[in-house]
């Protein structure tokens, strides 16, 4: 009987050790698998990033392209607008570069070209280029005056800065 209970009590110790084993290896698999979940956790933050940041980078990029075709265009609203202000005898001719001006400005307004809005109001350096400086009484201090181009953005993107005389 005192066999039987030695084999009993080794079978014992060696289930014990198999159990010591197996916890340990579950305790490893355990951490490998929590260091995969932090893995691919951090992985998927990082390509959410990726995604706004690659997103934010075209909008940046269409905007820097749309202001340089538009840049490349504003002379020739420059021209129609001129061309508005010439006196003519010809009415119908007045009224069709009136209407291409018009066209020409609402096809630009629906690309969010804005124009920037200077008589008046206080001289910018980010907006305004001054070209001119001039004593005026009835001005405040630093307000423009007078406008000789007119200037463009797209969104806070400056295309062209208007060309401005500043009183005071």
């Amino acid at each position: 009987m005192e066999e039987t209970n030695e084999v009993t009590k080794e079978e014992l110790e060696s289930k014990e050790e198999v159990n010591q084993v197996e916890n340990n290896e579950n305790e490893k698999i355990k951490q490998e698998l929590d260091e995969v979940n932090d893995r691919l956790k951090r992985i998927m933050a990082e390509f959410e990033n990726y995604k706004k940041r690659s997103s934010k980078e075209k909008e940046q990029q269409y905007t820097y392209i749309l202001g340089d075709v538009v840049s490349s265009l504003l002379p020739v609203l420059d021209n129609l607008d001129k061309a508005v202000t010439v006196e003519t005898q010809d009415t119908q001719y007045k009224q069709g570069v009136e209407l291409v001006l018009k066209q020409f400005q609402d096809v630009l307004s629906t690309f969010g070209v804005k124009k920037i809005e200077a008589v008046g109001n206080p001289f910018d350096p980010e907006l305004h280029d001054a070209v001119s400086h001039v004593e005026d009484e009835s001005l405040g201090e630093q307000i423009v005056k007078e406008e000789y181009k007119a200037g463009y953005r797209i969104g806070d993107k400056v295309i062209r800065h208007s060309m401005v005389v500043v009183a005071n």
